[in-house]
C-alpha cells in the first residue's frame, strides 16, 4: 500500500483548491488552501498560499480574516508589495480612507513603480478634493502604464471639473482611442462638447455612452438638459423615460421629467413624477419647494400633502 508523505497531501490539497477556485467554488478552495497551510511549508510557498487565501477571503466579504491573511504574508516577507497593497484596497472598500493611503504608500515604498497604487491613490485624493494630488498620481500611472483608458479618462474628468477644457478634450480623447467602447469617456466627451458649445457633438457622444451602458442614469440625465434648455421639453420627456425603464431607482430622472410636465402644465403627471423622486431620495422635499420652475406647482393641494408627509 502506497502512503503519501505531507507534501504528497499538501500539494493534494492545492490541487483541490485550485480545480475548485476555477470552478467559481470559492468557499470549498479556500477550505483546502487553509488545510494545506496546516503542512510544514517553505516561506515561499506559504507566501504563495496566503495570497490565495487573502484573495479569497476579500471575496468572500471576510474583510479582517483578509487582513490578518496579509498581515501573515508581511511577518514572513516585509518586501511583499502586494500585501500592503491588499490591505489597502479593502480598507479603500471599508471608507478607511487615511488608512488605505498610508498602505498605498508602504506599497509604493517598496515597489515605487506598482501603477495600481498611485491610481488609487489619485481615486482618493480626487474623492477629498485635492485635485492637484490626484492629477500628479494619474500622471504617474500614464507615465508607467500608457495603455491604461481609466486613468486617462479619470484624468480627463479632474480637468474638466476645473475647467481645463482643452487638456480634458485630450485626456478623454486618449482614452476612447485605447477603449472605444468605454462607456464612461465616451459620457465624459459629451459633458466636454457641450461646454465647448458643441451641442450636437455632446449628443452624439451621449448616444454612444448609452449604447454601450444603459445603465449609468446621468447620460440620460445630462443628454435631456440639453433638450431642456432649447425648449424641446417633449424631447427631453421622451429621453428622460427611456432612462427610467433602464434605471428605476434614479430618482432624479424622475425629478427632471416631472419639472418638464410641471412647465408644460400637465400637473397630474408632473406630481406623479415628484412623488416618485420624493419616495428615492426624500430630501427633494426641499429641493421642490424652492425651485423655481416648480412655483406654480406649489399651489397644488395634492402636491403639498405630499411635500407634507413626505418629511
Amino acid at each position: 500500500m502506497v502512503s503519501l508523505n505531507k507534501l504528497d497531501k499538501r500539494d493534494n490539497y492545492i490541487i483541490l483548491a485550485d480545480n475548485f477556485y476555477n470552478e467559481e467554488n470559492k468557499e470549498k478552495a479556500l477550505k483546502f488552501y487553509l488545510k494545506a497551510m496546516e503542512f510544514d511549508v517553505n516561506e515561499e510557498k506559504s507566501i504563495e498560499l496566503l495570497f490565495k487565501i487573502s484573495l479569497l477571503y476579500d471575496q468572500l466579504g471576510h474583510k479582517k480574516e483578509a487582513i490578518n491573511s496579509y498581515e501573515k504574508i508581511i511577518e514572513l516577507d516585509k518586501k511583499q508589495a502586494g500585501a500592503y497593497y491588499g490591505i489597502a484596497i479593502i480598507l479603500d472598500d471599508l471608507n478607511e480612507k487615511e488608512k488605505a493611503l498610508k498602505y498605498y504608500y508602504k506599497t509604493l515604498d517598496i515597489d515605487c513603480e506598482y501603477d495600481r497604487a498611485y491610481f488609487y491613490i489619485a481615486n482618493i485624493y480626487d474623492e477629498k478634493g485635492d485635485k492637484q494630488r490626484a492629477i500628479k498620481n494619474y500622471k504617474k500611472v500614464i507615465e508607467l502604464t500608457p495603455n491604461d483608458y481609466m486613468a486617462h479618462n479619470n484624468l480627463g474628468a479632474i480637468y474638466e471639473e476645473i475647467g481645463e477644457y482643452y487638456k480634458a478634450y485630450k485626456m478623454i480623447e486618449k482614452s476612447i482611442e485605447l477603449n472605444p467602447t468605454y462607456y464612461k469617456a465616451l459620457f465624459n466627451m459629451g459633458v466636454i462638447e457641450k461646454h465647448l458649445g458643441n451641442l450636437k457633438n455632446a449628443i452624439k457622444f451621449y448616444d454612444k455612452s448609452i449604447r454601450e451602458n444603459n445603465k449609468y442614469p446621468y447620460t440620460y440625465l445630462n443628454k435631456s438638459v440639453i433638450y431642456i434648455e432649447d425648449k424641446l421639453l417633449y424631447d427631453a420627456i421622451k429621453i428622460l423615460t427611456e432612462g427610467i425603464k433602464n434605471n428605476p431607482d434614479a430618482g432624479f430622472l424622475y425629478y427632471n421629467r416631472g419639472c418638464c410636465y410641471a412647465k408644460l402644465n400637465n400637473e397630474k403627471k408632473a406630481i406623479n413624477d415628484l412623488e416618485e423622486a420624493i419616495k428615492i431620495y426624500p430630501k427633494f422635499v426641499d429641493i421642490i419647494k424652492k425651485d423655481k420652475d416648480l412655483k406654480e406647482l406649489l399651489n397644488n393641494n395634492k402636491l403639498n400633502q405630499i411635500l407634507k408627509y413626505s418629511k
